[in-house]
């Protein structure tokens, strides 16, 4: 976990082409975008996050005193260059998709302005942090799409990569509407409901099952879902009908019960009968275990009974896409476009702005992607978010962000919800954006033949 200074942590050749800006007296003002280039495969669309986090970083930008002790001792840097590090504060602006947003390939989820050696320094964080929080965001909408309102909590903190990555799975997975985590930290950070139950070591620990239900409903008689697979799911299921009647003789009630391994379709439903049968038609039937979008619309698909889907390892390490082609691209300096041709990497010129237009039903027609300036119809998506390197207005709670990304969701066509083979929403370019870039490309080209 990094403390204090992050700084340092950046990739080497940040710094050093910095360096080389400051030995150059290049220091102009620089507009980065960042961008995904291609969605992944089987996504339809991305859900912006890490805003916050991106935010924070760059308020509180610095180097300390230890790391300029560091590069010194590397012996590459001039005492001149050393200095102005110590010194380097972020005082540019920001503007971005606001979190929640849903986005597309080649769209800005946001665009740095500043002189050129700040912009340049904070590249790999910025990246690193959008990359992270909107590849959790977008894997854990698939699984609300695929619960068709059903809860969803996360189980995921044991098998994320890393403390820092678990905070960022349970903030992304609330953003996009799970109701709970087993995340503790996570829960009072964000004003979550703590989710847990026991585990089989429990059980086993004390050598009788339903010994071990009694156990913890005596402890927690408000409060308990037991876990009724660690040796036979229908034994277990049925001693915990039998621990729910002694809870509901008391004035209390069962919770639910959880199943986390063999077939959950058929347990599913035998687990729900059996609950309705004894009178416990409000106790949940929870399911866990390897569970994905694609795992938990199967079951459904096949008649699963289910109430709440507890979520972990493939979820919190979106483990078909752990990455993003994401690129934070130079795409103006000292108000001179820049553009990158290399193949299959072309970047899109100067700062830009994406509309949004919809069709008479409410529905997204397409996006349009052109200049800053120009004043086009639909709905504005990129906002400013940051001047002089602070926040413009206050912090934005996730919950703000949950509930634009569910009227995004509402207007996004059905079939660029789909799991599998989603389609590709439209993302249309303006005349401004093109002239410009042909006009860019052309000088480009013919400056790159002189010797």
């Amino acid at each position: 976990m990094i403390t204090g200074s992050q700084a340092l942590t950046t990739d080497f050749y940040e710094i050093t082409m910095s360096a080389a800006y400051h030995a150059h007296d290049m220091n102009g003002e620089a507009t980065f975008s960042l961008f995904i280039r291609d969605l992944p495969p089987q996504r339809g669309f991305i859900v912006a996050a890490g805003l916050e986090q991106v935010l924070d970083y760059l308020e509180g930008f610095s180097f300390s005193g230890e790391d300029i002790d560091y590069l010194r001792g590397l012996d590459r840097f001039t005492p001149g260059f050393l200095d102005y590090l110590g010194g380097v504060r972020f005082t540019g602006e920001v503007w971005a998709l606001p979190e929640g947003s849903i986005c597309f390939a080649d769209e800005p989820l946001l665009e740095v302005t500043a002189p050129i050696i700040e912009a340049q320094l904070v590249e790999t964080m910025i990246i690193n942090l959008v990359n992270l929080h909107s590849m959790l965001a977008s894997k854990a909408a698939r699984s609300v799409l695929a619960a068709q309102g059903r809860a969803l909590v996360d189980f995921g903190l044991r098998r994320t990569q890393g403390p820092d990555a678990g905070m960022a799975a349970a903030r992304a997975a609330a953003l996009v509407g799970f109701a709970g985590t087993s995340n503790v930290a996570a829960a009072r950070e964000l004003g979550l409901p703590p989710v847990g139950t026991m585990a089989h070591s429990f059980v086993e620990a004390f050598g009788d099952e339903i010994a071990s239900f009694r156990a913890f409903a005596s402890i927690f008689p408000d409060h308990t879902v037991i876990l009724v697979d660690t040796y036979d799911s229908v034994a277990g299921l049925q001693r915990a009908v039998q621990v729910a009647g002694e809870l509901k003789a008391q004035g209390h009630k069962l919770v639910g019960v959880r199943l986390d391994s063999g077939d959950m379709v058929a347990l599913s439903r035998q687990a729900r009968e059996m609950l309705d049968q004894a009178g416990l038609e409000d106790s949940l039937v929870v399911v866990s275990g390897s569970l994905d979008e694609y795992r938990v619309a199967e079951m459904l698909a096949q008649g699963a009974k289910v109430d709440l889907l507890a979520v972990g390892t493939k979820v919190v390490c979106s483990a078909d896409a752990p990455y993003f082609d994401i690129a934070y691209k130079l795409v103006s300096y000292n108000e001179r476009p820049t553009l990158k041709l290399s193949a299959g990497k072309r970047t899109w010129v100067s700062a830009k702005q994406v509309w949004r237009q919809l069709d008479a039903q409410g529905k997204l027609a397409h996006d349009l992607l052109g200049l800053r300036g120009e004043n086009q119809p639909g709905q504005p998506l990129l906002a400013q978010v940051m001047a002089g390197g602070r926040r413009i207005g206050p912090r934005e709670h996730w919950r703000q962000a949950r509930r634009r990304f569910q009227e995004q969701l509402a207007a996004l066509p059905e079939a660029c919800r789909r799991l599998e083979s989603p389609a590709r929403a439209a993302v249309e370019i303006t005349s401004a954006l093109k002239g410009l870039q042909e006009r860019t490309q052309a000088q480009v080209l013919g400056n790159s033949g002189r010797l």
